[in-house]
């Protein structure tokens, strides 16, 4: 695999496609500082859709972004209202979700040990019966939170938050695994998968780059993420046992790393 052209010594070079705002300039300080190169590649456009939740028993927060959203702090259309949880019990999917929560004064009651929709639907399963769930997350959230609390005997509605779209020009990253040049990927949700791949296909590489990705060491955040790569051909290496960013970048650097020190 081939180093940067101004590179002293081999590093590892690594596709980074987490949205481009402060997400994207943590997780590229993140791997500057475990001596790799990051690439990075937003694969993820957030665009508020202006909505807020509905009055629940339970309310369900997916990401930080949702959380942001309903905060404030990424008005659309200059509506920047503050949405409160009145007596509602919050919840948070993952210690990221949670702690933006607290940061932005609002309580936080639940947050399942594991950090996924099975994990909140196992956390509330036995309390939610008669009860209402409102889901505030993006319009690509899974099903499986749906199913699995109407199947526990809540009343659940989703509010859509925020869109994620693929930014134009995504795929410089694809271009560097068609040509062998790019050591590790690290993958946050499905749909990071599916952009890459989308990329690539519009760039007419998508073989190349199935080839040189599974030459290299590619990290996801969770089991559904791992499931999309793998449907669509992409060899994981790496699934951390706690889905967290930094978990994630520090396993995939750890493994990759013994190729640039031999």
């Amino acid at each position: 695999m081939a180093s940067g052209a101004d590179d002293p010594e081999p590093r590892l070079r690594v596709a980074v496609f987490r949205p481009d705002d402060d997400r994207l300039a943590d997780a590229t300080a993140l791997f500057e500082s475990l001596g790799a190169t990051p690439v990075a590649d937003p694969m993820l456009a957030v665009e508020p859709t202006g909505e807020r939740p509905h009055g629940a028993d339970y309310v369900v927060f997916t990401s930080k972004t949702g959380v942001e959203i309903v905060a404030g702090e990424r008005p659309r259309d200059g509506d920047g209202q503050r949405w409160e949880p009145g007596e509602a019990t919050v919840v948070a999917i993952g210690a990221s979700t949670a702690d933006t929560l607290r940061e932005h004064g609002y309580p936080v009651d639940v947050v399942p040990e594991e950090y996924s929709s099975t994990g909140v639907v196992e956390a509330l399963a036995d309390e939610v019966e008669g009860k209402t769930v409102e889901l505030a997350r993006s319009d690509h959230g899974s099903d499986v939170l749906v199913d699995g609390l109407e199947s526990a005997g809540a009343t659940v509605h989703e509010t859509v938050l925020y869109r994620l779209t693929r930014p134009e020009g995504a795929g410089r990253s694809a271009e560097l695994a068609a040509g062998g040049d790019l050591g590790a990927a690290v993958f946050t949700s499905s749909l990071t998968v599916e952009h890459f791949l989308d990329a690539a296909t519009e760039r007419g590489i998508r073989d190349e780059v199935l080839e040189g990705l599974n030459d290299a060491v590619v990290g996801v955040i969770g089991d559904p993420t791992r499931e999309t790569a793998h449907a669509a051909g992409i060899d994981v290496d790496v699934v951390p046992e706690t889905a967290d960013f930094e978990a994630l970048a520090c396993e995939v650097v750890e493994t990759a790393a013994p190729t640039y020190h031999e």
